[in-house]
């Protein structure tokens, strides 16, 4: 019976490929590895769950005595004996589960903990072709719902299979000691077991992958559309009965996963217990034979009936266990698919730290495409590329999304290059200006400056060195960008502006917000500069907001400073104050602007013109009006109302 035994023990193991994901031994070892720090408390976790086992065998022979004993020979001190022994038992197995239960929680919040950080480590330290390609929502999913499933692996399921391993060889030993012959029946119920573990495992471990992703989809969407942005697009466009309709399909799968997965869980387990109903019906009406002729005593089969019960139940969750192993090693899967992205963006192991930056810059013969390497990214997310994934996406069908490996859901731009082999150089404490039409690569050209995005061909150079040889630290202090589109933290001004330099003090940042014209207005308000600027400063004007950015990079005090100039949408009065304050901070700064202004391009020491991702002209204001070519025609369209109001 013993084969039989390690026969069930290995079926654990090795539970049907297909009811289980891949699970490599280099993924189990990878698992383990979360544990390895909390070994100590696992020790002792182990040490109460043998002496909780051990303190369990107890009772069935408790009662045997109690039985066959003291009532037998009416012994009363015996009987008062055994009877204290059923109440301490408990009492002291309940003060050990205290122990044990404390344990186990330190243990899963600590993996859960060093998962999440490690996880916000590898995504903070992902290229911005990442997060123009993934969903947030995919990615909230995966910190909160995924990393607690991975950390339910080693908390709660792990620790469920060597108690319930250990009881059951515990239990097994105590019965084949009281009567190997009833044993042997108690066992014979287990191919039932792994018959109904084989025929519901399957389909339970795909419900559970099916739900996880259904729940991804789900954040996905409240993320797009409960944030500020999100809901305001909403409102505007009057789709609020549309995406409510459109949550409701989400949330509807999410509910049906969840009866479906409940059901079927249900099933297993009245299956299972009618199984042991039987293994316990035979137990008994054999031993009541046996008892009858004289066999053993019916102390003996009380014994053996508690054993029974008490070998079923861990055999319950055992027969389980490979369900939930599953669910919870793709849990794993799933996170540790962030952590092997790999990065686009990383520092060289002997990477050049500079500590004084003069700011020349240099492009030698860059060129960029945003082309999108499918490895680089997670497999369920959606990118939409044509208008049928868009229904797909707005639908929430999985069998209609483009999977990440599929390489249909490819973004494909509409050129080629969006930059091309473009050369120029800016000496220190100089004016760069950028001038072309709408998709020109104005905009990508300035982000390649900070490396958010490494060059496809050519280098970018700062003090003739390669911005791929320099450390991270070297562009994050000293190169300054303000965009376009300005963001801020739902937080005080003071703390927006400290995220620049966070031992500024109260002096510093009146003096950067007072060039930045902002001090006066952050003064006016009621709480100064502890006011709170609202979900992404919408609390603010469009205006206010540059100006705060404006005054966050002069606090960071950049030697090259990077900027888009759009001022197109603010009224003239912040549309000045930001030109007066652009004018100071970019005095004695390598300055490379996408102008805008009339003003900023007359005052660039030089100034290129990008057409389709090229250089097509290059000179001073004069030389390039005198040339007669995109640049005249623009000053002659986009400029000529400025000239004409100045």
């Amino acid at each position: 019976m013993m084969m039989k035994g390690g026969g069930w023990f290995r079926y654990m193991h090795g539970f049907e490929a297909a009811a289980r994901p891949n699970v490599s031994r280099r993924l189990l070892l990878r698992v383990l590895a979360y544990a390895q720090p909390y070994r100590l408390h696992i020790l002792g976790m182990l040490g109460t769950i043998l002496l909780t086992t051990g303190l369990g065998l107890l009772n069935p022979l408790i009662f045997r005595e109690i039985i066959d004993t003291a009532l037998a020979n009416k012994d009363l001190d015996r009987l008062h004996l055994l009877a204290l022994g059923l109440v301490l038992i408990p009492v002291v197995s309940g003060g050990i589960r205290i122990i044990q239960r404390k344990l186990n929680v330190s243990i899963g919040e600590g993996v859960i903990y060093d998962l999440r950080v490690a996880l916000y480590h590898h995504l903070q330290q992902m290229s911005l072709r990442f997060f123009t390609n993934t969903r947030t929502g995919e990615l909230m999913s995966r910190l909160n719902n995924d990393v607690v499933g991975a950390q339910n692996a080693i908390s709660n399921t792990i620790v469920s299979i060597v108690t319930n391993v250990i009881t059951v060889i515990a239990t097994l030993a105590m019965m084949l000691a009281l009567e190997w012959r009833l044993t042997i029946l108690g066992v014979l119920v287990l191919p039932f077991f792994i018959l109904i573990a084989r025929r519901l495992g399957k389909r339970l471990k795909a419900i559970a992958r099916e739900q996880m992703a259904y729940n991804a989809q789900m954040n996905a969407m409240m993320n797009e559309t409960l944030n500020i942005s999100g809901a305001l697009l909403v409102k505007l466009f009057g789709r609020i009965d549309t995406e409510v309709q459109h949550f409701e399909r989400r949330a509807a799968d999410v509910r049906d996963s969840g009866i479906e997965r409940a059901v079927l869980g249900s099933q297993f387990f009245v299956m299972i217990g009618l199984v042991s109903v039987i293994g316990t019906a035979i137990v008994y009406w054999v031993g009541g034979v046996l008892v009858i002729q004289d066999a053993f005593t019916v102390g003996t089969i009380v014994a053996f009936g508690a054993y029974l019960t008490q070998l079923y139940t861990p055999l319950q969750a055992l027969t389980n266990a490979p369900v939930d192993f599953a669910q919870s090693i793709v849990s794993f899967e799933r996170v540790f698919e962030i952590i092997d992205l790999p990065l686009e963006i990383a520092e060289k192991p002997n990477a050049v730290h500079l500590h004084k930056v003069q700011g020349e810059l240099e492009f030698e013969r860059v060129s960029f495409r945003y082309t999108v390497n499918e490895e680089n990214l997670l497999s369920d997310v959606e990118r939409i590329g044509k208008m049928d994934s868009i229904a797909a996406t707005r639908s929430g069908d999985p069998a209609k999304r483009g999977n990440g490996h599929s390489g249909t859901a490819k973004v494909h731009q509409a050129r080629e290059l969006a930059l091309e082999d473009i050369s120029f150089r800016v000496s220190p404490g100089q004016l760069l200006a950028l001038v072309g039409p709408s998709g020109a690569g104005k905009t990508t050209m300035t982000y390649l400056i900070p490396r958010l995005y490494d060059p496809s061909k050519g280098r970018i150079l700062i003090d003739g060195h390669d911005l791929r040889d320099l450390s991270l630290a070297t562009m994050a202090q000293n190169i300054g960008m303000v965009t376009q589109e300005t963001y801020l933290f739902h937080d005080s001004i003071r703390t927006n502006l400290l995220y620049a330099k966070p031992d500024a003090t109260q002096a510093e940042l009146e003096a950067a917000a007072k060039v930045a014209h902002i001090h006066d207005f952050i003064m006016g308000l009621s709480e100064g500069y502890d006011a709170i600027v609202g979900e992404r400063g919408y609390r603010l004007s469009g205006g206010e907001k540059q100006r705060i950015a404006i005054a966050r990079v002069v606090l960071k005090d950049p030697r090259i400073l990077v900027l888009d100039e759009a001022t197109s949408h603010l009224d003239s009065q912040s549309e000045a104050l930001i030109q007066d304050a652009l004018s100071h901070i970019m005095a004695g700064r390598t300055s490379i602007v996408i102008a805008h202004r009339l003003s900023t391009i007359l005052a660039a020491d030089q100034i290129l013109v990008l057409d389709r991702g090229r250089i097509v002209e290059g000179g001073s204001h004069c030389e390039l009006i005198a040339r007669d070519g995109l640049y005249a025609r623009l000053y002659e369209t986009q400029f000529s109302q400025q000239r004409e109001l100045a």
